[in-house]
């Protein structure tokens, strides 16, 4: 089987009906990324960013997969497929993929706000209160803004071994996850599925770019490999 790896980002599920954060006028759901998604957020009024993250996870549990996700986890029939997502949601999973890379955390997840190894599995509402096995408040499971990406290496790894990468519903303009690209080996191929294309340049391999949203682009991408 080919390997086929995925780079997905919030357009993926923006057609599930989860907002972006990058929307009008570079507010997340009416907050500036500042308030809601960085250490210094969590520091100065945890209550907001705990119900912020409530509210995305009461909005998660009334989304369903689309057509993009759908047809990645029926391409496993015939390919190696791994997905590495900046998304937090659990779409891919839910739609059936095996094989899911979240480099930016997990929504449905909560940590130590001591110890980022103690991880829990949480579906619901997260307060203040509640602890950690150690005794200490839990977090989103969230790789905030200003906070290193963990699972980078892991990543570039798996990108440079893959035979095809799709690049779905991202900008490329995030790093460091848009500089995974840069480690795809010179035979690869590169599929890039986006309504608004950014202009990408790498030095060693060439772009087919399908300038298309994900339910749409990602079967095309498919029927290419």
């Amino acid at each position: 089987m080919k390997k086929l790896v995925v780079l997905s980002g919030a357009g993926m599920s923006a057609e599930s009906g989860l907002a972006t954060f990058r929307g009008a006028g570079g507010l997340w759901e009416g907050h500036k990324i500042e308030e809601v998604a960085t250490p210094q957020a969590w520091h100065d009024n945890p209550e907001l960013v705990l119900e912020f993250y409530n509210q995305r996870r009461r909005k998660l549990k009334l989304c369903d997969p689309n057509a993009a996700h759908l047809a990645l986890a029926k391409a496993e029939n015939r390919l190696s497929v791994t997905v590495i997502t900046q998304n937090v949601d659990d779409l891919h999973e839910r739609a059936g993929s095996s094989a899911v890379m979240h480099l930016h955390g997990e929504l449905l997840k909560a940590r130590s706000s001591i110890y980022e190894k103690d991880i829990y599995p949480w579906p619901d509402d997260l307060h203040l209160g509640d602890k950690c096995k150690r005794g200490h408040q839990l977090r989103p499971h969230i790789v905030w803004f200003g906070e290193a990406v963990p699972m980078m290496m892991e990543a570039s790894v798996l990108v440079s071994n893959a035979d095809v990468v799709i690049v779905v519903g991202t900008s490329l303009n995030v790093y460091p996850a848009a500089g995974l690209l840069n480690f795809a080996h010179e035979s690869c191929q590169i599929i890039y599925v986006d309504p608004n294309p950014a202009t990408v340049a790498l030095p060693v391999t060439e772009i087919t770019t399908i300038p298309e949203v994900a339910t749409t682009g990602v079967q095309k991408a498919l029927s290419h490999i």
